[in-house]
């Protein structure tokens, strides 16, 4: 009886020693970029900026979502910034302020529309574009997103904040104002007209929090929900 308890108790450790042994040698490695498909790659990264994008508009597009973000928020037009003092000495601060308000509601409404221009870009993307975002630096997926859709999202941006901005009459005033600012050299063009300035930070705020995303992704890729992102991201550290 004890030979027979022995012998079975010996069975038994050289079963676990043979099961830890073959856990040691068949334990999945980490991924690294050079053993990553390309189907992988460009679907992590995909994964990883479409989340950006859904994390970005949803912040930015919520009610004050510009205004209430001391990064994002849009303030006066530098030529109206120059003048803001006398403005208010002549009793047109609460102009000024109603404008400044204005202006990022307009921003946030125009974002919800950015959505399907982004989801666009990232169908368009090849493989290549992925394995160089990859490898680029900690915003490289952002700069993919402003190279491609910067000249779409304007289009798209333009109408939208025009449309709120025209409910204030200074609108009109601003521009006129700053036109002759920008005649004389004071401002930008660009800075001249108030939907076109206001369209141009709306755009920059949007690109700056979807770099945010990007980089809290890469900076902790095994913190993130998707196995891929995971996967992909952890590959590339």
């Amino acid at each position: 009886m004890t030979r027979n308890l022995l012998h079975l108790r010996g069975q038994l450790f050289l079963v676990c020693l043979s099961l830890l042994f073959m856990g040691s040698t068949t334990a999945a490695t980490p991924a690294t970029l050079d053993t990553l498909t390309s189907k992988d790659a460009a679907g992590g990264l995909r994964a990883a900026l479409s989340q950006g994008i859904d994390t970005a508009v949803a912040q930015l597009g919520a009610n004050n979502g510009f205004l209430n973000d001391p990064k994002v928020s849009i303030p006066l037009p530098p030529a109206l910034q120059k003048a803001e003092r006398a403005l208010r000495l002549m009793g047109m601060g609460k102009d000024a302020d109603n404008l400044k308000v204005a202006m990022n509601h307009a921003a946030e409404a125009a974002v919800a529309d950015a959505k399907p221009v982004f989801k666009q870009a990232l169908q368009r993307m090849t493989v290549a574009d992925a394995k160089a975002i990859l490898t680029g630096g900690d915003d490289a997926g952002t700069q993919y997103f402003r190279n491609a859709t910067s000249a779409q999202l304007t289009a798209k941006f333009k109408p939208i904040i025009a449309r709120e901005t025209a409910k204030l009459q200074i609108a009109s005033l601003y521009d006129r104002y700053a036109g002759k600012a920008a005649n004389l050299g004071l401002v930008t063009a660009q800075d001249a007209n108030l939907n076109d300035y206001v369209t141009a930070k709306a755009l920059d705020g949007l690109f700056s929090r979807i770099a945010d995303e990007e980089r809290a992704i890469r900076k902790d890729p095994l913190g993130q929900t998707s196995s891929l992102i995971k996967k992909v991201f952890g590959a590339v550290r």
